[in-house]
């Protein structure tokens, strides 16, 4: 059974004559015959009485026709939402997601996605920075967010937010501090972080600008175990404000020196790929979500 069958019985049944029904199709009258005789023959029953005025359904046919209805209606719905979805994006966006989802707005990113592009396949793959930076230089991603500075000039940003960083320590150590220069901080245990993290960075130029040298306890790569760590007494570090501020409200952890470190939350993607059509959708996302202008973009 074919759709153009059941278009061709529910017009024949409509105007009660085959000729006048051939002419609303644009078909033959022969073809219209040759329809409805196949029709039945697969169904194994009559659906029309023939007479010299024209034809008129049987019973069964008055039972099948609202079905047939039916099936015609779903079937152009089908085609009017396969209409509208010409156009749209297809296939998959790989974006590289780093620290916290909230940090990134990421489930707002991909409700949008989402909802503009229906047909496009959203994956994300966390990491930490350096990892997320060099999988779009390589082109294994398509995009994704980095903390610090790119020595890649393949790579193309856009600055969403600034970041800014406060120093942590055990509540422990609160009288330990109490009157601690950077001299006496710097005989001190830290708790490190991974060398392909941006955090890293900063840590060494706050010590470099100090010309402090600390202990370096444990290597990690996720802020939560840090902060975990600074809890249990382990040692200080470098920490994101958000992070902190919730720890110094919660008594978890103490603050000290009044540090504040900054570095840009860039969208990322490969340079060679301004104009592609995935990436100025996924670039017309990140700004509406973060309310950011259209032409801050380029290498970083």
């Amino acid at each position: 059974m074919e759709i153009y069958q059941l278009r061709t019985f529910v017009a024949v049944a409509q105007q009660g004559h085959l000729t006048q029904a051939a002419e609303i199709l644009h078909l033959s009258q022969p073809a219209v015959t040759a329809q409805i005789k196949a029709l039945e023959e697969e169904m194994g029953i009559s659906l029309f009485e023939r007479s010299a005025g024209g034809v008129t359904l049987t019973k069964a046919g008055q039972m099948l026709l609202p079905e047939a209805e039916v099936i015609l209606a779903g079937a152009r719905g089908l085609i009017t939402m396969a209409r509208g979805l010409q156009g749209h994006l297809t296939g998959k966006v790989r974006i590289g997601t780093i620290t916290d989802p909230e940090l990134l707005k990421l489930a707002d990113i991909l409700v949008e996605i989402h909802r503009r592009y229906p047909l496009l396949d959203a994956q994300t793959s966390h990491s930490i920075s350096g990892v997320v930076l060099n999988d779009v230089r390589k082109k294994e991603l398509d995009c994704g967010f980095f903390i610090g500075k790119n020595p890649y000039v393949n790579v193309h940003a856009i600055v969403v937010r600034e970041l800014v960083f406060r120093v942590v320590a055990p509540v422990a150590w609160r009288d330990r501090l109490a009157a601690a220069t950077w001299k006496d901080v710097g005989k001190l245990p830290w708790v490190w972080i991974n060398q392909f993290n941006s955090y890293n960075k900063l840590t060494n130029e706050l010590f470099r600008e100090h010309n402090i040298s600390p202990q370096k306890v444990f290597e990690l790569d996720q802020e939560r175990t840090t902060l975990a760590l600074v809890k249990a007494g382990v040692g200080m570090s470098l920490m994101r404000e958000e992070l902190a501020l919730e720890a110094l409200q919660r008594g978890e952890v103490i603050e000290w020196g009044n540090v504040r470190k900054t570095a840009p939350l860039h969208f990322i993607w490969p340079a060679e790929r301004d104009g592609d059509l995935l990436i100025t959708a996924m670039l017309d996302i990140v700004r509406s979500i973060w309310q950011l202008s259209g032409n801050a973009s380029g290498s970083m």
